[in-house]
């Protein structure tokens, strides 16, 4: 078997060689600006839609035009959008030119009513983040990735989180479901560690543990759905975990787009104090103070809601493959 040797030091678990690429996520109005509102009798004038945040700047508003249908009435942007994207502070290795997710008209656009499929959501732009070390093509097909199939799938403890992660072509003025393509999603357990690695500085050797990765193929609606659990933390990073998207996988046509997800502090505060989170001391970084949340990462966290003994919770990304 050959070694995966990768470090768990600060200055090394992560490089922050930010990229300037920029995905067009479909946010619902909890996660990015609201739609027009529909037009009266159907046949009246579109509403204002807001334009999602860019990484360190806002979009402007757009104004809807008039709609032959109610709940048209987005436009393509928003004027007078900022630049944003400052530049990552990550520690020894924070070299990396910093890249500007741009804000305004630049790869923004609003969602248009009426049309069906994703109608109801908007289009804010959104970060592509770095891969971090911890990526293997496992290709592990299944849906609940808490457990470890090499360890007779034993689940690893933590709260359930179930996710739905939509994805979408951006078609003109809406946003279209692609189905069929590959998702990844992977992450540390409760106590900050990666399966399927050796730590470099002997840490822990997880080699041939296979927990918290896995991936699904979006369905017809260009949904799919996860289930895993609350990540745990590791120092020089805020809670977080990682997700890969590929169209048309395994053909040179496929699109690939890789990023993260993060929490409010406020919610990592309140999960850490439950079991088996709270055996652990208080964690050392929050998102203020990770570079690479710090570019863009604000349009990356997920908003969560209880279920039952856990949360629940949906992301929707609009891919620009013009």
């Amino acid at each position: 078997m050959t070694d995966k040797k990768l470090s768990n030091s600060p200055s090394r678990r992560e490089a922050l060689g930010y990229l300037g690429l920029a995905l067009v996520g479909c946010g619902t109005d909890a996660m990015g600006g609201g739609l027009g509102g529909a037009g009266a009798g159907g046949v009246g004038a579109g509403g204002s839609g807001t334009g999602g945040a860019g990484a360190g700047g806002s979009l402007g508003l757009g104004t809807g035009g008039s709609g032959p249908s109610a709940g048209s009435g987005g436009v393509a942007g928003g004027s007078g959008g900022q630049p944003g994207g400052a530049p990552g502070v990550g520690g020894d290795e924070a070299g990396g030119a910093a890249g500007e997710a741009t804000g305004g008209s630049a790869g923004a656009a609003a969602g248009s009513g009426g049309s069906g499929g994703a109608s109801a959501l908007s289009c804010v732009v959104r970060p592509e983040q770095t891969e971090g070390p911890y990526f293997l093509d496992e290709r592990l097909n299944r849906s609940d990735i808490r457990s470890d199939p090499a360890n007779g799938n034993q689940v690893k403890p933590g709260a359930a989180l179930k996710i739905t992660l939509g994805v979408y072509r951006v078609d003109g003025q809406a946003c279209a479901p692609i189905a069929g393509a590959l998702v990844d999603i992977w992450q540390c357990d409760a106590d900050g560690i990666y399966s399927d690695v050796l730590d470099i500085n002997g840490q822990f050797d997880t080699r041939g543990k296979k927990f918290l990765r896995g991936y699904q193929l979006t369905g017809a609606d260009g949904s799919a759905d996860f289930v895993t659990i609350y990540p745990g933390w590791y120092p020089g990073r805020t809670v977080h975990l990682h997700f890969k998207v590929r169209t048309n996988p395994g053909t040179a046509s496929g699109h690939v787009f890789t990023s993260q997800l993060y929490f409010t502090d406020a919610t990592s505060d309140d999960v850490f104090k439950k079991s088996p989170y709270s055996a652990r001391a208080a964690r050392t970084t929050k998102n203020a103070q990770d570079g690479i949340f710090l570019v863009g990462g604000d349009q990356l966290i997920l908003a969560i809601s209880p279920d039952g003994t856990g949360y629940t919770s949906r992301f929707d990304l609009g891919l620009n493959l013009a």
